[in-house]
């Protein structure tokens, strides 16, 4: 079995070629047909977060991360092998050679909070490709055949982003979704912005104002059907923001997460809005506290999504043929490429590993 592993934080991944896993227990074994290549992998690679405010990055390695680590949390794979515990009833539908897509965001599987059916909020998480193996190698194990969701004939690579791009703006736009009537403001139209604004048509929201620093990602969300788009860095953005929306802006969705970000989110809303706040980029939050109550404003965090959500998403993605994301393939080898690239922001929608 051939993987990419981080070996250290911010070095080259280390190739490492040893013998395939088999099974046991409840594992399902995969071949791995795509691998998404995403902005939360940077932040593993890169070894942790920037708290702002002069704070210490809050590390990746306190946080229970161990190296070496083969990341990879949007795959796809087919089914080679079930553990030997694995009975006809935790199947379902699935059976040896189908192609499924892997739910990363596993919890104990214990604590109220997981059994509640939200492991994606766990305490004690398990994530595969943050905390355990990914999907970065040739061959991977899944917990239990729960985790492994029918393509039933979807595309590998164009599927692979919906376990963590397509299920994390999917249950933002959730968040929302009172305000659908009106335009959504959304920061950020690289892969999760085109996501997200393909999923809001599909959930029958009005459309999206879409805002990025990157010409090329402006341009493309036009072209993915956005009602508008600006750049953040323009001296009038704020009055562009309000006169393209032609009403009250009641929500934001910040898929970028930065201190410049989150305070045009915050000034853009209306009275009684709400900013959902998806992105991990860092920073401080630079609010005058006292316009929060003023305002009425509602300030919420959305992280991923759960198995649910998941599932309700690839049903979306079936019956109204959600139009995917750019995707462009390259093969395993060029992993570490495949993250320079998105570093440096030059990946407009999604790169994907084709093992």
């Amino acid at each position: 079995m051939k993987s990419f592993k981080v070996a250290d934080f911010k070095a080259p991944l280390q190739e490492v070629d040893e013998a395939t896993p088999q099974p046991s227990g409840t594992q399902v074994l995969i071949k791995v047909k795509a691998a998404g290549v995403c902005h939360s992998d940077l932040h593993i690679w890169e070894g942790g977060y920037d708290l702002g405010h002069g704070r210490k990055p809050l590390s990746l390695k306190d946080r229970g991360i161990n190296l070496p680590l083969t990341m990879g949390h949007e795959t796809v794979g087919e089914i080679l092998a079930f553990g030997p515990d694995v009975k006809p009833t935790d199947q379902g539908d699935l059976k040896l050679g189908d192609v499924g897509l892997v739910y990363p965001w596993i919890g104990c599987g214990k604590c109220p909070t997981c059994l509640a059916g939200d492991e994606n909020m766990c305490l004690t998480p398990r994530s595969l490709g943050v905390y355990c193996d990914g999907g970065y190698s040739d061959h991977m194990l899944v917990p239990h055949p729960r985790y492994l969701l029918n393509l039933k004939g979807l595309d590998p690579a164009t599927t692979a982003p919906y376990a963590c791009s397509g299920v994390t703006t999917y249950s933002a736009l959730k968040k929302v979704e009172q305000y659908f009537d009106t335009p959504i403001v959304m920061f950020g139209a690289g892969g999760l912005g085109l996501m997200a604004l393909s999923l809001l048509k599909a959930m029958g929201g009005k459309g999206a104002i879409m805002v990025d620093i990157d010409a090329k990602k402006r341009e493309a969300a036009e072209k993915a059907g956005a009602l508008a788009t600006v750049d953040p860095k323009a001296p009038d953005a704020l009055e562009q923001l309000a006169k393209k929306a032609g009403g009250p802006i009641r929500a934001v969705i910040d898929l970028v997460g930065n201190a410049a970000t989150t305070q045009l989110g915050f000034d853009c809303l209306t009275k009684g809005g709400k900013l959902v706040i998806v992105g991990l980029f860092g920073g401080g939050a630079t609010w005058a506290l006292p316009l929060i109550p003023i305002k009425a404003v509602t300030i919420q965090g959305s992280y991923v999504g759960n198995l649910r959500e998941t599932q309700e998403l690839l049903e979306l993605v079936r019956t109204k043929k959600v139009p995917p994301i750019p995707v462009t393939r390259q093969p395993l080898a060029k992993a570490n490429d495949a993250l320079l690239q998105l570093q440096q922001g030059a990946v407009v929608g999604r790169t994907v590993l084709t093992p």
